[in-house]
C-alpha cells in the first residue's frame, strides 16, 4: 500500500511551522498511543504512521529535501520515516520520548524508552561540601594554619564500599525486574512510578553489610589542619580534593570546598594586593620633613622619609610591602597615607610659639591655589 503525503498525515498545510506540527503529532500521538488502544493492531498503525510522519517534518533538513523532490521521490532516495510497520515500538519512545512525557504529564509513558535494568550497584560520586572560615586580616597577609572538624561520609572500611557481605551478592529487584520502576493503569493511561522495594535501584541487597547496613558509606567525624596561603582574599574559595563525602558504592569522593571570610582590621585596610594605613604626623613635620619608623602588620618596623612641604593625604609608596599575590611571587605595596595631629590645647609656651609663628609666615594663603580665599579676622583663643 503506498504511503500518505506527510503533511496529510498529520493534517497540517505545507506551510505550517515547527510549533504546528508538532501540536498536530501530539495530538494524533494522544489519540492512537497504544496506551489509550491497547491490543488495537489499527491504532497501532496509524500511531507508527504518524510518528512516521514527524519524523521527517519535525527536521529542518529532511523536510527541506521532502519538499523538493515530493512523497515519491523521497521514498525513492531512501530517505523516508519509518512508516507503518515499519518501526519499532521501542525506538519510538526512545527517540521522541520528551513529546511522551509531555502528554502523559511528565513521566515515561508504559515505562518504555530509556529505563534500563539495573544489575549491580551505579558507583557514583560523592557531593562537596562547603564550609566557610574566618581568618584576621593579619592571618590573610602572613597565612595561616586553621583546623578543621566536620562530619562526613567515608567508604566503610567493613565491605570497602560494596556495601555488602563479604562473599555475597546482589539480586534483581523481583518487584520491578531490575527496572527500577513499577507501572500501574489509571483509566486510558499507563503511568510509572520509582519502586518502593528497592528505591529505584534495580537490586536489592540480600546480606547487607553489617558495618554500613548496604550503603557502602557510613557518617563519621573528621578533624584535619589546612594552611591558608599568603594573599588570601575575603570570599576566596579552597578547594580540598576527596574531603567532601565519600561516594557511593566505590564512587570517588567530593571535595571540600572552604570560603574564607577576613575581618577588618582597626588599623589597616586592603586594596587590591595593597596593604593601606594612615600615620598621624605634627604640622612640624609635614612642613620640616621628617624620617619615622611606623610598625606594619606583621610587627616589623618599616622606615618612612617624610618630604618637606607634604600635604595631608599624600600617599607614600613602599613597593613590594603588600600583600602576596596568590598566583605568582610578586607583592603589592605598602600605602602610608598622611594626617595632621591636630592638638585640641597647648600649654602656654606652646601657644605663645605658635603665635610667633602665625605672625612671622602672615595669614594670607591667596597664593596658596585654593580655590576659596579666606578673609582672617583673629584667633580665638
Amino acid at each position: 500500500m503506498a504511503k500518505r503525503d506527510y503533511y496529510e498525515i498529520l493534517g497540517v498545510a505545507k506551510s505550517a511551522n515547527a510549533d504546528e506540527v508538532k501540536a498536530a503529532y501530539r495530538k494524533l500521538a494522544l489519540k492512537y498511543h497504544p496506551d489509550r488502544n491497547p491490543d488495537n493492531k489499527e491504532a497501532e498503525e496509524k500511531f507508527k504512521e504518524a510518528t512516521g510522519a514527524y519524523e521527517v517534518l519535525s527536521d529542518t533538513e529532511k523536510r527541506q529535501r521532502y519538499d523538493q523532490v515530493g512523497h515519491a521521490g523521497y521514498e525513492q532516495m531512501g530517505g523516508a520515516g519509518h512508516g507503518p510497520g515499519g518501526m519499532d515500538m521501542d525506538d519510538i519512545f526512545d527517540q521522541f520520548g520528551d513529546i511522551f512525557g509531555d502528554i502523559f504529564g511528565g513521566g515515561q509513558a508504559s515505562g518504555r524508552g530509556r529505563a534500563k535494568r539495573k544489575t549491580s550497584p551505579e558507583a557514583k560520586r560523592g557531593h562537596d561540601l562547603y564550609k566557610e572560615i574566618v581568618v584576621t586580616l593579619k592571618d590573610a597577609f602572613l597565612g595561616a594554619k586553621e583546623e578543621l572538624s566536620y562530619h562526613h561520609f567515608f567508604a566503610c572500611d567493613t565491605c570497602q564500599g560494596k556495601g555488602m557481605e563479604k562473599g555475597t551478592s546482589v539480586q534483581k529487584c523481583a518487584a520491578c525486574n531490575g527496572m527500577g520502576q513499577v507501572q500501574f493503569r489509571q483509566g486510558f493511561f499507563m503511568y510509572s512510578q520509582t519502586c518502593g522495594t528497592c528505591s529505584g535501584q534495580g537490586f536489592t541487597i540480600p546480606s547487607p553489610c553489617t558495618g554500613c547496613k548496604g550503603q557502602s558509606r557510613k557518617q563519621q567525624y573528621d578533624k584535619f589542619s589546612i594552611n591558608i596561603p599568603k594573599g588570601v582574599f575575603d570570599g576566596a574559595e579552597l578547594r580540598i580534593a576527596g574531603k567532601g563525602d565519600a561516594g557511593v558504592f566505590g564512587g570517588p569522593a567530593g571535595d571540600l570546598i572552604i570560603k574564607v571570610l577576613v575581618t577588618e582590621d582597626k588599623k589597616f585596610k586592603r586594596q587590591d594586593d595593597d596593604l593601606v594605613c594612615t600615620v598621624l604626623l605634627t604640622y612640624p613635620q609635614l612642613v620640616l620633613g621628617a624620617q619615622i619608623d611606623i610598625e606594619i602588620i606583621d610587627g616589623t618596623k618599616e622606615a618612612i622619609k617624610i618630604p618637606k612641604g607634604c600635604p595631608v593625604g599624600e600617599k607614600i609608596i613602599l613597593p613590594g610591602k603588600g600583600f602576596y599575590k596568590i598566583r605568582g611571587n610578586t607583592r603589592g605595596n605598602l600605602v602610608v597615607i598622611t594626617q595632621c595631629h591636630i592638638p585640641k590645647s597647648l600649654n602656654a609656651e606652646a601657644k605663645k610659639a605658635l603665635m610667633e609663628y602665625s605672625d612671622s609666615i602672615g595669614t594670607d594663603t591667596a597664593d596658596s591655589g585654593s580655590a576659596i580665599a579666606g578673609f582672617f579676622k583673629k584667633f580665638l583663643g
